[in-house]
């Protein structure tokens, strides 16, 4: 029977050898079927295949080089008790097997379903609490009706989106730019325990590589080749969501974009989006129309959450029955100050019935006293 570090070790031994980027690491199980016959295959062998740097040839005939260092490399995920899934295992995840350069083999804690289609959702990390808000609510629903939802385990629109689909009791994969003993950002550790209980923790990363800069973008295209489509939720001009985006489009996946203020700097790469021809989400219903063939069946344990219903709160949908103080509130924030001013009522009339509204979920209340109404309702 083949042994764990029999299995991997050729794959470590690959990955160690210098200039072995991942599309031509494709390229060459492509060509041999496996790394064990790659590390036996000849000179010429490796030359018939195309162009393949002196360094990286040298590499490939002499890999003994980087043995030792793959198998310390192997014996921390072994002593982690971390999995590994290979191009060539049948639960590589298949909609980022198609893309050009995927990683060779990912790691990852909790589990792996190729089974309910994967939507991911990205966006700023120093985020408004309307995209905040619009984050977690969107992933809830989607999550709801059987999606997995991708996002990088980021502060701001990421953490929301995991939190969202876990509070569906859903599935939800979080991507590292890191590897996976190097948790970031450390405010998401619980975060990113709680998520490893149900759903996935991937890395293409060594176990203890640090989250510098460089990785962010590489782990994106991850995001997007997971994904049959990306959703921008909130991103300023140079966010590095509109890379998750772009690679979406290159892959022939579906974007959409959230719109935002026309005000908020925060929104300006989401409307430049729109402007491109992504799809414009209002409500989950933009995405689960695109998709719908992928929802193959309903999930009997989830309460479906319509944008609408006249059992979500006391109030039922005739106007009439509304109170008047909803007339003056926005899915954006306003000061308690102009509600006051704008309704013509008694401070302690409108304090008593926001709070009324609240602890209905009709109203969100923001820092600053400061209220909008709750996207559900609105």
């Amino acid at each position: 029977m083949q042994t764990f570090f029999d299995k991997y070790l050729p794959w470590f031994v690959l990955r160690e050898i210098p200039f072995l980027g991942n599309t031509l690491y494709k390229k060459l199980i492509d060509r041999f079927q496996s790394p064990e016959t790659v590390l036996t295959a000849s000179k010429a062998e490796f030359e018939s295949i195309g162009k393949i740097s002196t360094k990286t040839l040298y590499g490939l005939l002499h890999h003994k080089l980087f043995m030792e260092q793959a198998k310390i490399e192997l014996e921390q995920i072994f002593k982690n008790h971390i999995h590994i899934v290979t191009l060539n295992d049948a639960f590589y995840p298949v909609l980022l097997k198609q893309i050009q350069d995927p990683p060779p083999f990912l790691t990852y804690y909790g589990t792996l379903d190729n089974e309910s289609p994967c939507v991911s959702i990205v966006g700023s990390r120093t985020a408004t609490s309307y995209g905040l808000s619009t984050s977690e609510n969107l992933s809830f629903k989607l999550a709801s009706k059987g999606f997995q939802i991708v996002s990088g385990l980021a502060r701001g629109i990421d953490a929301m989106a995991h939190k969202g689909a876990l509070r569906a009791k859903g599935k939800t994969i979080a991507v590292l730019g890191s590897g996976l003993k190097k948790i970031y950002p450390k405010e998401n550790e619980s975060l990113f325990h709680e998520i490893a209980e149900t759903g996935t923790i991937f890395s293409e990363f060594k176990v203890n590589a640090d989250p510098i800069p460089g990785h962010f973008p590489v782990r994106n295209r991850i995001i997007a080749g997971l994904s049959c489509g990306s959703i921008v939720v909130e991103a300023a001009k140079r966010s590095g969501s509109l890379i998750t985006a772009r690679l979406a489009s290159e892959y022939n996946r579906e974007v959409f974009a959230v719109p935002g203020s026309i005000k908020s700097k925060k929104s300006e790469g989401t409307h430049s989006l729109l402007k491109q021809g992504a799809k414009l989400v209002e409500t989950e219903m933009d995405i689960i129309d695109e998709f719908h063939h992928f929802i193959h069946k309903k999930k009997e344990t989830l309460s479906q959450v319509p944008l609408e219903s006249s059992e979500s709160g006391s109030y039922p949908g005739r106007i009439q029955d509304r109170p008047r103080i909803l007339n003056f509130l926005e899915p954006y924030p306003v000061h308690i100050d102009i509600i006051i001013e704008k309704s013509g009522m008694k401070s302690s009339e409108v304090a008593s019935q926001l709070l009324d509204l609240e602890l209905e979920g009709l109203v969100n209340r923001h820092q600053g006293n400061c209220y909008s109404i709750s996207e559900d309702y609105h």
